[in-house]
């Protein structure tokens, strides 16, 4: 590619729709989608992509149908289980932002084993969103700088915007520069907002289990063909 993305965030939209077009339930989308993070992530990394962050879970999700939900709570395990030999014989490190503390046993563990047994690969950062809500970040990164303010670490006329960015779950990431939503929506659903400020975005109609590597592709050629200027010329 001429000029990759180094951190590119994705809305994994249209799971149930494209299941209830096959005529199947919406769990079937759910696993197909799953398949194709597989898909996604090999590409992105054999594109120089640096951090892949796609929105797993929100913290919306939660109010889903409960047989939903539950089926969710275990499609980590059938993930990892299937492809994380192959995301470790790929140097893909997996990482994760959200409160994991929510999720059954089971779940965490699965997710925090993931995490663990990659933890030293150097090649690209797979960071699964999961019980993940933008403002909820925000609003948890202000409680930590309120707290610095009261010890006396910081004084409120020194706070700025590197600051509440070093309080943020993506911390250690550098800002999205590439937002892509599959399957038509047209908003951002709470996902990212602080760190999507100056990043390119980029809508389909395409949903998510059909949103091939060809289609990943020519997004990142829709985004070669920008001109970022940061409110500049």
């Amino acid at each position: 590619m001429e000029r990759c993305p180094k951190h590119i965030a994705i809305i994994m939209d249209g799971n149930g729709r494209w299941a209830k077009k096959q005529g199947k339930p919406r769990t079937a989308g759910h696993y197909k989608g799953s398949e194709n993070v597989r898909e996604i992530a090999i590409c992105a990394n054999r594109l120089g992509v640096e951090v892949l962050t796609l929105y797993a879970f929100s913290t919306e999700n939660w109010i889903r149908p409960q047989e939903e939900v539950n089926y969710l709570m275990k499609l980590p395990a059938v993930f990892f289980e299937r492809y994380l030999k192959e995301l470790m014989e790929n140097n893909i490190r997996v990482s994760m932002i959200g409160e994991i503390d929510a999720f059954p046993l089971d779940t965490r563990n699965v997710l925090l084993s993931a995490i663990e047994r990659t933890r030293n690969n150097t090649g690209m950062v797979l960071n699964f969103a999961m019980n993940y809500g933008s403002r909820r970040e925000i609003t948890l990164a202000c409680r930590e700088i309120a707290e610095e303010v009261k010890s006396g670490i910081k004084q409120i006329d020194d706070i700025n915007e590197d600051d509440i960015s070093k309080h943020l779950m993506t911390a250690i990431y550098p800002d999205v520069d590439f937002m892509i939503r599959t399957s038509g929506e047209c908003r951002l659903s709470n996902f990212l907002l602080w760190q999507l400020a100056y990043a390119e975005f980029y809508f389909t109609d395409v949903a998510w289990p059909d949103f091939t590597p060809d289609e990943f592709k020519k997004a990142i050629e829709v985004y070669n063909n920008r001109h970022r200027r940061y409110g500049g010329l």
